[in-house]
Order: C-alpha cells, then structure tokens, then sequence
C-alpha cells in the first residue's frame, strides 16, 4: 500500500511515505496529502461472472479497525465485485459462526488490533479475539471462503494470528526493492515471480493474467498445502520496522517469501496476500501537485483488476480448484 514509486528522488519518496504512514497509523493528522479514492477507476466488467445482484455474498470487514473497508479505500474493489454480479455487504459484526454462515467470501483488509502503543500507533497484536480466529477457521473448513489481506506494519502484526490458524507465517516490518530507486513492483509469470495457477488463468483465455503490479506491503511463508502466487525474487528485503526506516533498522533478504498465496482448507478455500493497494483504485492527493495514482488504474497495474476478479471467482467457486477432491482432506 505504501507508494516507493511516486515521483522525486528517494529522500522525497521516503518523506512522503512518512506522511502516508502517520495517516494510516493514526499518528496526529496529516494536512499535507489524503489517501482518496481514485474518482476516474473504471471498475466496469465486460463479462460478468452473474447477472446484477444474483451472485454470491461477500462480507467485507469494517469492524476491526480496517484501514481499508467498503465505504472509504474499498470502495472500488466493492463496486468491482458488484458490477460483477456479486452480493458485497458491509461486515460490521465480531465473527462468531452464526454470523458468518450468511456469507460465502469474507475479505478482511488491513485490520488493526484496537491496542496502541504509547506513540500512538497500533500495538503489534491481534485485531482478532481468539474466539473470532476459532470460528473463521470453523467457517473456512465447512465451505466458506477467506481472503486474508495484511499490509506492512503493523497491519501484518495485526493478523498474524488468523493467519496462523491457516498456516500462513507473516514478517511483521516492509518489504521493499533493495536499493529503494522507483522502479515499480512488477511480478510476471515470464520470470516466474508470479505462478502460472487457476487464478491467473481465469475463466477464459482473455482472462489469463501474465502480470501484476504491487505497491510494497508485507510477506510470508506458506504451508505446504498452499500454492504461491506472487514471490518475491533476489533483491527484495524484510526492513523490520515501520515508514520511515531508520538508518540501521534491522534487514534480512525477502527472497523466496510470498507476497500472494492460495489453499483449499477442508471443504472452503483461503487467499492470503500481504499488500492492499492492489486490490482497490486510490490517489494520494497533494496540494498543487498532480495526484499520484496507484492501484489497479495505475500505470504497470493493467491486469490487477481481472486478477482480484479471478481470485474471488476461485474464492467462490466459480472457477475450480486443480484438486477439488484434496479438499475435504487438507486442514
């Protein structure tokens, strides 16, 4: 979600993303520059999945502390899904499993556990109570359909835990090209970054998907049961710590962590994937400056839009698994 390719030398990219940072932690307020949905995003579909409204229902979550849910930065994933047929509604409830039995996907994005430190940001917890994290699963295992989203710091702290009850291991921290020098986050099935699956291959061949772009974000190991999708090569580094680094901040090297994954678990299925920005269509907003886009409008992104398209339609089925009959005996 962080933007290492805005315009400017690093030290400008670097201030700016401090600014970023303050406003999505919570610290003070930030007059200088807004996160705002982008107004031009093209969330059209050209071959809906379902006819309007008729589709699945997608609960996306609002009631942990999301930095992202449908009535602000999701709001053109949101319309995406809708005028893709799908049934999205606002999830305002703790999980409990009478709850989520009305849903077939549940998005959660960025959530934020409700602890602060004492500088104000976010304390590196849970956002969800055991309770909750026990009844997704529960949820998951008898056919329901997760998409776990956790961004850098302290986002993937935040979900650690869910997604540890899946077998996903997430680096709390940033990951970003080394040296940070404005070059996009391209991941492409040509150089195996992104894996040739099902959720790249769509429904047809003009929904095949050969390349993504991502806006920095988090990663993570996968249990062996799931499949990578975007992985990230040599070059990329965990910077443990927050935006902006500190020089000396703790590194270690990113290579071979996932930045996108996918697993059936019992009879349901989960996609985890550690960057939010990808998903939606936003602007950072300047004062008498060009808007900065990023997101699936945003230049090098030209194929996120039928990319969350096709993972949600694995997510609910209409696309199938390579191994549909493993399903019931993965957990």
């Amino acid at each position: 979600m962080s933007i290492y390719g805005a315009r400017g030398d690093v030290r400008r990219i670097a201030f700016r993303l401090f600014g970023l940072l303050l406003c999505v932690t919570g610290v003070g307020s930030v007059s200088a520059q807004q996160i705002v949905n982008d107004p031009g995003a093209n969330t059209s579909v050209n071959r809906p999945a379902f006819a309007l409204e008729s589709g699945p229902t997608i609960a996306i979550d609002s009631a942990h502390n999301n930095y992202h849910t449908i009535d602000n930065r999701y709001e053109p994933f949101a319309l995406l899904l809708r005028n893709d047929g799908f049934r999205v509604v606002d999830s305002k409830s703790p999980f409990t499993s009478a709850y989520l039995a009305a849903f077939k996907v549940l998005v959660i994005a960025n959530a934020r556990s409700s602890a602060r430190q004492s500088d104000g940001i976010s304390a590196p917890s849970s956002a969800f109570s055991q309770a909750e994290i026990d009844a997704v699963k529960d949820w998951v295992f008898r056919g329901g359909a997760l998409l776990l989203i956790a961004d850098h710091h302290p986002f993937a702290a935040s979900a650690r835990d869910l997604a540890l009850a899946f077998g996903f291991q997430f680096e709390d921290g940033v990951v970003a090209r080394d040296p940070v020098d404005g070059r996009p986050d391209i991941f492409a099935v040509a150089d195996g970054t992104l894996r040739d699956d099902v959720v790249t291959g769509g429904r047809s061949e003009d929904q095949r998907v050969t390349a993504l772009r991502t806006f920095t974000g988090s990663g993570f190991r996968s249990p062996p049961t799931a499949r990578p999708i975007i992985v990230f090569p040599s070059g990329f580094k965990f910077h443990q710590c927050g935006l902006p680094c500190p020089p000396g901040a703790p590194e270690s090297d990113a290579a071979g962590y996932q930045q996108g994954a996918v697993m059936p678990f019992g009879k349901g299925r989960v996609a985890v994937f550690g960057e939010a920005a990808m998903f939606s269509a936003q602007e950072m907003v300047y004062p008498s400056e060009t808007p900065y886009r990023f997101g699936f409008d945003a230049a090098g992104a030209e194929q996120n839009k039928q990319f969350i398209l096709n993972v949600v339609h694995w997510l609910a089925g209409v696309l199938p698994d390579p191994c549909p009959k493993c399903d019931s005996k993965r957990r």
